[in-house]
């Protein structure tokens, strides 16, 4: 891989649309190719497995839930981000494998190792060159998606005590790969976390 692979990891409500937007921005003004890209819903097929784990009324059973998420990471990762990545390009994308640990590991109560190493199967073992973790207490993040006034999807539905064991999951990760890991406190002004983002792909692409 040739490029730079960035991801944006946090809870719901903690901003990473907004900074994935401004350091697309950013790159793109000096001159890289970006690719901007999701999960789930990076690909056609990704946009069809999204739906059934955001928006489907009902239940999913817990290791159903984790085996469609891998499914659509396995998709992804082949089929747009490893290319993306042997052009060159840089791929900055919005939630990878931490996600799933913290939401089905830690958030359904799985085997956080398991959920993990079920995504590396799929991925053949992909990871991101950095991993920028916007960190947020859940109780702040709820009053951000309340003022949104937009209705909420089954993840972000769920209690304050799922969202809770979210944080902390995420955290332990980036204690676990400090290397890849950036943590920011996702409640700073955008423009400062804007630029330390910044600051640490500049790092990454010298």
């Amino acid at each position: 891989m040739t490029g730079l692979w960035i991801t944006f990891e946090g809870g719901d409500g903690s901003g990473k649309t907004t900074q994935a937007a401004l350091l697309e921005q950013w790159l793109s003004e000096q001159g890289r190719t970006v690719v901007r890209t999701r999960e789930p819903g990076g690909t056609d097929v990704g946009v069809l497995i999204r739906d059934i784990v955001l928006h489907h009324r009902g239940d999913i059973a817990p290791r159903a839930e984790a085996l469609l998420y891998a499914a659509d990471r396995a998709h992804h990762v082949a089929t747009l981000v490893r290319p993306a990545l042997e052009r060159g390009d840089v791929v900055i994308q919005d939630r990878y494998l931490d996600s799933s640990v913290a939401y089905q590991g830690a958030g359904r109560v799985l085997d956080a190792g398991e959920v993990r190493d079920l995504s590396l199967w799929a991925t053949g073992g992909a990871l991101p060159d950095v991993t920028v973790l916007l960190d947020l207490d859940p109780a702040a993040a709820r009053a951000r998606l309340d003022a949104a006034d937009k209705p909420f999807d089954r993840l972000e539905a769920e209690k304050a005590e799922f969202h809770e064991r979210v944080r902390a999951a995420f955290l332990e990760l980036a204690a676990s790969e400090p290397e890849r890991f950036l943590v920011l406190d996702a409640s700073l002004p955008v423009e400062e976390i804007a630029a330390a983002v910044r600051d640490r792909v500049a790092g990454a692409l010298r």
